[in-house]
């Protein structure tokens, strides 16, 4: 068997739950044999807008983007396809193009009523089982930002680790203590997302008028600057030039939960990874039988399970320092599933849209993936 028949039999899930994107697949590589099921009179999708024009067999489950807005020499999702993998691309609910429910309107209080406790319990695990059911195998993971959060979490509490062959983190997130981005902190300080909820937003739309007019008065604090926000909130980039971010801005960022906002301002503010926390002791106890929320226990994650880890020293978000909580956690993982991997220079973009992410991570990515086919 040649090597690009053998990477064709091997799935990897991309998951990016930090920007938000909805679900896409892009199927092989250029002139690839299979059948792709794109609607070509359906406008403005993931696939007609980037896979597509570039020559790529495309299958449209729901939509995803970010993967992809980088050209396919710079694109992981575009790499790991030319290498012959079948490639899914993952996201949540809540973005634009996910805006559908069977039963709920997305204009409704209760479509919102979710946090990431619910990415971990119930949309991660469906999104692995369909990529299981519909390539007949375990998928190799790759995630970003809070995408690596759900699935720590996930693996903490024993799920998953039998479904897919490996997790590649890119930017770790899981404790959130030591962030430096000024918005960041002054979002969480000042209970933003709290006096959101209060007000009756249950959508964090940050194109929305409760949300751009609470930007604008934290944009007069003195801590902040928000002269450049991609670098206020993530960390001074060391290869993402203009032309991604403007890129960028055209699809980012997307609407989340306001109760998902509230979860990652109690992690921060809390310094640990637990669940939801409702505040008033009698809720807590009747989700999960006890006053306070139940930790992540992240130590718990299967020791034999493969895992890689990127970060980076001028990441604002997955701050060097959160991610060494993360590795103290790890300490008794075997050692001979575990890679680590350091960049001085890299923030929190550049593991995504940086044009020397192929250089620096995406090539250690693809190997580590080999070595656990």
């Amino acid at each position: 068997m040649s090597a690009a028949a053998w990477h064709a039999a091997v799935a990897v899930l991309i998951l990016l739950l930090c920007s938000r994107l909805a679900a896409a697949r892009v199927q092989l590589s250029h002139g690839g044999a299979l059948a792709t099921r794109r609607r070509d009179n359906v406008p403005a999708t993931a696939c007609a807008l980037t896979a597509v024009p570039f020559g790529y067999p495309c299958e449209e489950h729901q939509d995803g983007m970010t993967w992809l807005l980088s050209s396919p020499e710079e694109s992981l999702a575009y790499i790991l396809t030319d290498r012959g993998f079948d490639v899914w691309i993952a996201n949540t609910r809540g973005t634009r193009w996910s805006s559908r429910h069977v039963s709920l309107d997305s204009s409704s209080r209760d479509y919102w009523d979710w946090s990431w406790d619910d990415l971990v319990v119930k949309d991660m695990p469906n999104m692995v089982d369909y990529v299981c059911t519909h390539t007949g195998q375990k998928p190799h993971f790759v995630g970003h930002s809070m995408g690596t959060l759900v699935a720590l979490a996930a693996l903490s509490e024993g799920r998953l680790a039998d479904k897919m062959k490996s997790a590649a983190l890119l930017s770790p997130v899981a404790y959130l203590a030591h962030m430096t981005t000024p918005i960041g902190i002054l979002l969480a300080k000042t209970f933003v997302g709290e006096i959101i909820s209060i007000l009756g937003v249950a959508e964090f739309n940050p194109i929305s008028s409760a949300v751009t007019n609470l930007m604008r008065e934290l944009c007069r604090h003195p801590q902040t600057k928000c002269y450049d926000l991609v670098r206020d909130l993530t960390g001074m980039n060391y290869c993402l030039n203009n032309s991604a971010v403007d890129v960028l801005l055209q699809y980012e960022p997307q609407p989340t939960s306001t109760k998902t906002m509230v979860h990652l301002a109690q992690t921060f503010r809390d310094g640990v990874v637990s669940k939801f926390d409702y505040v008033w002791p009698k809720v807590n106890m009747e989700k999960y039988g006890q006053p306070d929320p139940p930790s992540y226990n992240m130590s718990n994650i299967p020791a034999s399970f493969p895992l890689f880890l990127s970060y980076g020293g001028r990441d604002e978000l997955a701050d060097p320092a959160d991610v060494g909580l993360l590795l103290r956690d790890l300490l008794g993982h075997d050692r001979r599933k575990m890679t680590v991997q350091y960049l001085e220079q890299f923030a929190h973009l550049d593991f995504v849209l940086g044009t020397c992410a192929k250089d620096y991570v995406y090539n250690d990515v693809i190997s580590f993936i080999n070595r656990f086919n």
